[in-house]
């Protein structure tokens, strides 16, 4: 018969074993448990109406709950205004005023036993995000140079999406050059001219908020270069050389580089040591690196480099995979106690960093608990905490006086000893049968115990302040005779020996040395290794590691190589805790291994062991499957399918192939299945876009591998048959369209839905009927939607409009068009402005009408103000042109030798488009301008004559088919002085073209002579005739912008020009000069020609 004190103990132990999931009834006396709590964190959106914050508990007697918010102690009635639930703790907010919810609340659950805690819950009150009102001067760059232009948006409800559009929601193109940013930035490596724009807009989606925000425009003004420098890289982003980047395991894994530089930059991606993960993505044109799922194994050095033709830079990425704290196997358990004993309360968590464990106790700081007493019962708080996140479990501790003994033969004596001292007056009830006995103390005694008397016995305590109860555990066992039994544990001064050891003995054995002041605990994984038929794992037994190495490596890592497939290559296999010297490792078969270990501690790896002898192992069937199956379809009646191979390290035998089965989902029992020894297969003649299981299984000739995974798939696809139906248009402004449409069938979509494409086409302007452009745009919108917004569309214009559906084989046909106008609008701005014929108080403007009306032009705002060195601006005056046929306006009154900046916009019945800017000034004299012949425009160049030596002119070319006094070029030039070679010409007579011409010119000069000369020995006689007048001063409003003036009274090739005259002209007279004539607005009318003057002292025309 087994002695009481070990019966007791074993109840004890039974209790305690049960304590985690004991069931007491309500009427008894216990610890509050909290049940239900809100898991945070709460999003309070305005629209959602109200919010629950729950906190329910259970408990005898009845909880009580209070409530703390951001660590201070709340009522909510009095200071959230809200009413708390009857009979527990929750609470209902209203989205009135949820501003002043927001924080981190906490729920406490108390009774005069205990309180429990519940986990902190966030609750997050969104604000409106807004960008804030500023005034952005614009960024002004030369050609090459970088750019950038922030966004930084306001923080918000995740999701956030940034775009980059202008202000008629037209997208900003992107490319290797021009791309956004993972901050929402846009950069711009190098700006070019089309670069220039004054309505860069970032825009911030918010989509569980629904609401859309965007940054007021920013303007980028680049100029132009005539050579733009190359320029070696240089990151934009990120800054520095280094960075270090942590982020949680399972979290999406970026990193960005983005380079200035000309030529365009490129980037490339690499990690030190090893190749980038196959999960590793490429996006924004490379610049980005993604890799979904993070593990530890993806942590490590990331490097950027990026390279043009001038050089190169580099960006290194230190990637550290964290996790939050998590419970190690699972969270601690509450627990039943004598008093007297240590309360052990297993609290574990795993994390990294490693996490802070702190205890609590009723939610109250609590050190170690020795020796429990009675009031040491309570709830008993652990939570677990690092940077990443805190996680808190409740512990019921009950701590009670319990002895209980019995014997265990039959038809014997057992007696359950019940006492609790906490109690007085103490009060039981009567067990009813002849063999129950309950003494005064409170034990019960069974009689003459069967088998049948087995069970559960509850023994409760009542008195005036409330009710007890505790269970014990009774088991009877029929005495044994005989009784035989084999010893094969011994245990020998702390030692503990197992011979003949089987299966059963496995598992984690624990030592407890225990004095009256401290125990300690040491525990030994055994793993028992039968015979197989196959060796696919190998047990490493212990390594002899230094004392210094033990202590501060945190773990070990075994790695391998093997000589058929890869010899000479180490690869990582396992790594092992610290604390460990073993390992138990899973090997592929038919290969022949060897095996080092190294340590790591804080610094990093240490040098490698000596390898262990080669180790081969048998040939067996395949372990795993082929993964990553790809089913697509490139043609309308066929599968094509591939899958990712087998390593060659993962055949584990020779012979290896596929056995591909597959069959109609839903519709077919039978698989069909192919032999294959490829890693890809086309089943042809399928239905078009069905769906099919499929499931591929690895064998070699020891045997096959696992059954395989189905997945499924479609055979391929075939374009729609059908087009959206019931087209409509809004037109929402004169640039932006609304469309929608109903959308097709599924059925005649015959594959995967991609989206829809909306096409527009511009039949005519309504400002010019007869004008019809072929302007044919489209856009595309994934996904299965009814309705789309068109930007970009041109006022007072007809439009007719298509949508159609496509999948991954193309585009189905087009629905039935619909027409629509856009209303009338603003103008383009003026293309040109010039300040023509300045006078003393009074400027003539001159201009052209916008290329594009968008509308029916009413006139013009002409406005214009004073200005100094300093760019002041003087008051703002005002001109109305009511005319849309005028293109020039003469204002007068304005100050001597002052300088204007001048405003035009052309205007319809809309408004007035945008402002075109030109500065002007007046002079001190008004000047008299002259008109020369009209300008022969089949040559580049003209003749101006009459001019005076040593003096300056200005010189305007007029083109007047275009624009009347339009001046489209002026130049100053100065004539020379009589006897001096050297001339001034500013800004031409250096040219290239003009010094070419005049090349050109004094050849065919030295030609004619040659003619001339060669003629006169001939005896050939000529007409001479001289012009009399050469040289009439004219009065004109307008000079040629375009002509240059050279004057010599020494000139080498008058004799020359006269001669040429002669000979092209013969013995015929010149006809007189006649005054030139001109229309009202200065333009020329009539001939030119010459008096006949032989011999003229006059200076020779100039070339221009």
């Amino acid at each position: 018969m087994r002695s009481l004190w070990s019966l007791g103990l074993a109840f004890l132990l039974a209790l305690t074993s049960r304590a985690g999931g004991l069931e007491i009834p309500l009427e008894v006396e216990q610890l509050p448990t909290i049940t239900v709590q809100t898991a945070g964190p709460v999003i309070a959106l305005p629209f959602e109406g109200s919010f629950s914050m729950r906190c329910e508990a259970k408990g005898n007697p009845q909880p009580v709950y209070r409530w703390t918010k951001d660590g201070q102690a709340i009522d909510p009635l009095f200071d959230l205004g809200v009413k708390k639930e009857r009979n527990n703790g929750s609470f209902v907010i209203h989205s009135e005023r949820l501003a002043q919810f927001q924080g981190m609340y906490q729920c406490y659950a108390s009774n005069n036993l205990g309180t429990a805690v519940s986990e902190e819950i966030e609750l997050i009150v969104p604000s409106t995000p807004k960008f804030p009102k500023e005034k952005i001067a614009p960024i002004v760059v030369k050609e090459g140079q970088p750019v950038i232009l922030e966004c930084n948006p306001p923080q918000g409800i995740p999701p956030r999406k940034i775009y980059w559009m202008t202000i008629g929601l037209q997208h900003i193109e992107q490319d290797e050059r021009v791309s956004m940013g993972h901050d929402g930035n846009l950069y711009i490596s190098n700006a070019l001219e089309k670069d220039s724009r004054r309505d860069y807009c970032c825009f911030a989606a918010f989509s569980v908020i629904r609401t859309i925000v965007r940054k007021t425009a920013m303007s980028v003004v680049v100029k132009s270069s005539y050579a733009i420098p190359e320029r070696r890289p240089s990151l934009l982003v990120p800054s520095g050389v280094q960075s270090e980047v942590r982020l949680l395991k399972g979290e999406e894994l970026v990193l960005e580089c983005i380079a200035e530089g000309f030529p365009t930059p490129v980037i490339e991606w690499t990690k030190t040591t090893e190749k980038l993960p196959k999960r590793a993505n490429l996006k924004n044109y490379g610049k980005r690196l993604t890799i979904n799922n993070i593990e530890e194994e993806d942590d490590g050095k990331y490097t950027c480099e990026a390279r043009n033709s001038v050089g190169d830079t580099v960006h290194y990425f230190n990637v550290m995979v964290e996790e939050p704290p998590r419970w190690q196997p699972e969270p601690p358990k509450g627990q039943l106690a004598v008093v007297g004993s240590d309360v052990h309360i297993k609290c574990s968590a795993s994390g990294k960093p490693r996490p802070v464990i702190s205890w609590r106790k009723n939610g109250q700081p609590l050190d170690v608990l020795h020796r429990a007493r009675p009031e040491d019962s309570a709830v008993y708080q652990c939570e677990v905490s690092n940077r990443h996140g805190t996680i808190l479990a409740n512990a019921n501790i009950m701590i009670i006086i319990l002895t209980c003994t019995c014997p265990v033969g039959k038809q014997q004596m057992a007696t359950l000893k019940c006492l609790s001292s906490r109690n007085k007056d103490d009060t039981t009830e009567s067990v009813e049968g002849e063999r129950f006995s309950v003494f005064k103390n409170g034990s019960l005694q069974i009689n003459q115990a069967g088998k049948e008397d087995s069970g559960e016995y509850v023994c409760f305590a009542t008195n005036s302040e409330g009710k007890s109860a505790i269970t014990a555990l009774l088991d009877v066992k029929v005495s044994l005779y005989k009784c035989a039994f084999i010893i094969r544990y011994f245990l020998d001064d702390g030692m503990l020996q197992i011979i003949n050891v089987n299966q059963s003995d496995k598992g984690t054995y624990t030592c407890t040395a225990r004095t009256n002041l401290d125990q300690d605990t040491a525990s030994a994984l055994v793993t028992v290794l039968g015979k197989q038929h196959h060796l696919n794992s190998i047990f490493i037994s212990e390594w002899q590691i230094y004392d210094f190495v033990y202590c501060t490596s945190t773990e070990f890592i075994v790695e391998y190589e093997e000589s058929q497939w890869d010899p000479g290559t180490w690869r990582e296999l396992q790594r092992v805790p610290g604390n460990q010297v073993t390992a138990l490792l899973t090997l592929h078969g038919h290969l022949n291994y060897q095996f080092r270990v190294y340590a790591v501690n804080g610094i990093g790896k240490g040098p490698p062991s000596n390898p262990t002898d080669r180790y081969k192992t048998l040939p067996a069937a395949p372990d795993k499957n082929p993964e990553n199956i790809q089913i697509q379809g490139h043609l309308p009646h066929q599968m094509d399918i591939s899958w990712e191979p087998l390593l060659p390290v993962e055949h584990n035998g020779p012979g290896l192939e596929y056995k591909l089965s597959y069959r109609k989902l839903g519709v077919e029992d039978i698989w069909k299945e192919h032999l294959v020894k490829r890693h890809a297969f086309v089943i042809k003649n399928t239905p078009t876009f069905i769906p099919y299981e499929i499931k591929i299984q690895s064998r070699n000739s020891h045997g096959w591998g696992p059954e395989p995974k189905v997945v499924t798939g479609y055979s391929g696809e075939d374009l729609p048959t059908a087009s959206p139906q019931d087209v409509a248009v809004e037109v929402l402004n004169t640039t932006l369209l609304r469309v929608s449409w109903t959308r097709v069938a599924q059925a005649t979509l015959r594959g995967h839905l991609g989206g829809y494409n909306v096409h527009w086409l511009r039949k005519r302007s309504l400002l010019h009927s007869n004008r019809i452009p072929e302007e044919r745009h489209f856009l595309t919108f994934p996904g299965n939607r009814s309705h789309a917004m068109v930007p970009g569309l041109r006022p007072f214009s007809e439009y007719r409009l298509t949508v159609n559906v496509f999948n991954k084989r193309g585009n189905g046909p087009n629905s039935d068009p619909v027409t629509f106008q856009t209303p009338e609008g603003v103008p383009e701005q003026v293309p040109i402005l010039t300040v023509s014929n300045a006078q003393r108080d009074s400027i003539t403007l001159v201009w052209a009408p916008p290329f594009e009306a968008n509308g029916i032009l009413t006139g013009y705002l002409l406005q214009y103000q004073l200005i100094n060195e300093t760019l002041a601006m003087g008051d703002m005056q005002e001109v109305n042109v009511s005319s849309a046929d005028t293109t020039q306006w003469l204002l007068q009154d304005l100050g001597e030798m002052s300088k204007y900046m001048f405003y035009l916009s052309a205007c319809t019945r809309v408004g007035c488009g945008p402002q075109r800017m030109e500065e002007g000034s007046t002079v001190t004299e008004a000047s008299t301008w002259r008109i020369s012949e009209a300008v022969n425009t089949s040559k580049n160049f003209h003749l101006i004559d009459g001019l005076e030596p040593g003096t300056v002119y200005t010189v305007r070319l007029l083109a007047k088919s275009r624009l009347d006094n339009a001046s489209i070029f002026e130049d100053v030039i100065q004539t020379r002085v009589k006897g001096k070679r050297e001339y001034l010409h500013l800004g031409v007579s250096t040219q290239g073209w003009f010094i070419g011409m005049m090349c050109a010119v004094a050849l065919l000069t030295l030609t004619v002579l040659i003619a001339c000369f060669v003629t006169r020995n001939k005896g050939g006689k000529y007409a001479v005739k001289e012009k009399e007048d050469l040289h009439p001063e004219v009065e004109s409003q307008g000079m040629n912008d375009d002509t240059f003036c050279d004057y010599s009274e020494e000139n080498p090739l008058k004799a020359s020009q006269c001669s040429l005259d002669r000979s092209m002209g013969g013995d015929s007279d010149y006809g007189d000069e006649e005054e030139c004539q001109f229309n009202e607005d200065g333009s020329f009318i009539g001939e030119y020609s010459g008096h006949k003057n032989r011999g003229s002292a006059r200076p020779s025309p100039v070339t221009a």
